[in-house]
């Protein structure tokens, strides 16, 4: 019987994940596999319910906590270094603990990687949940990705990955930075399911636009040399067409291009694969919230 894991994690939000792994454990009680969740507490400030927890159909629930807050998605990247080298497992879902990847969905990665069972499967967002504003961002960020990189990524966290192909990740320096980002980059042989973005169980989202604004440019940068190729061929074209009415004004988008460069090349000093090979260091310690075999 194949052994799945949930990744998922965490900071500060301990009633929407307890919630959350009550609607997994629902949703995988006609699976022939075994399910694990580890949670990454990302050095919560809040401490968890001590109510004792109990499921149904899930093997166990951990929670790897860490000492030092580092991020959603570095908090991902620990987690897939930590399963890759010292647990036994055959594939890994990765989602938010939020309710925002919806545990009805869980399913459909499930069969969709018993069709393909050597290749990574991710969550296509077909619609969002989010308000006007924050949605019509989001499309701008989609549009600045495929621009700039030439890749249309329309997926997050939530996805399932064989183990072979999340021991390629977590060998990555880019996984430090953007998770969605590399696997774009380094799997190119992916299937994919429909998803819909759900709503936050409790509380309001926790993405703003600098989030977003970090989250954009954290992706593209995963991609930089395409950037700079994209970016230099604008740049000749660009001062080619102009170059006959230089001014203030017709140079502006010359400067944008430059500031956008360098910001990118900021964002990607992110990419760090010496603290990802040191992040299981991070590691406080791990709890056992539940356990099916010791009943």
């Amino acid at each position: 019987m194949k052994k799945f894991i949930i990744l998922i994690s965490i900071y500060n939000d301990w009633k929407s994940v307890f919630k959350l792994l009550e609607n997994i454990d629902l949703q995988i009680a006609e699976w022939d596999a075994e399910v694990f969740v580890l949670i990454v507490n990302d050095a919560s400030t809040e401490k968890k319910a001590s109510t004792k927890l109990s499921y149904t159909n899930l093997k166990s629930v951990r929670v790897m906590n860490m000492k030092i807050n580092q991020g959603h998605a570095r908090c991902n990247a620990t987690g897939l270094k930590f399963l890759t080298e010292k647990e036994d497992f055959n594939y890994v879902i990765l989602m938010d603990g939020d309710g925002e990847d919806r545990p009805e969905e869980l399913t459909s990665l499930f069969k969709k990687s018993k069709e393909n069972p050597l290749k990574t499967v991710i969550a296509n967002r077909i619609k969002r949940s989010d308000g006007p504003f924050f949605t019509l961002m989001y499309e701008c960020h989609k549009i600045l990705t495929y621009v700039f990189t030439g890749k249309l990524i329309k997926f997050g966290n939530f996805s399932c990955l064989p183990k072979e192909e999340a021991i390629r990740l977590a060998q990555e320096a880019c996984l430090w930075s953007s998770f969605s980002g590399s696997v774009t980059k380094i799997i190119s042989d992916r299937v994919s399911v429909p998803s819909i973005r759900g709503k936050r169980y409790f509380g309001p989202s926790q993405m703003n636009f600098f989030k977003l604004l970090v989250h954009s440019f954290s992706i593209i940068a995963v991609f930089k040399g395409s950037v700079i190729v994209r970016s230099v061929l604008f740049l000749i074209f660009y001062l080619f067409f102009v170059s006959s009415n230089l001014s203030i004004v017709t140079l502006f988008p010359v400067f944008i291009i430059f500031i956008f460069l360098f910001l990118i090349f900021k964002v990607s000093s992110r990419e760090n694969i010496e603290a990802l090979n040191n992040s299981l260091e991070n590691i406080d310690n791990i709890d056992v919230l539940s356990d099916l075999n010791n009943r």
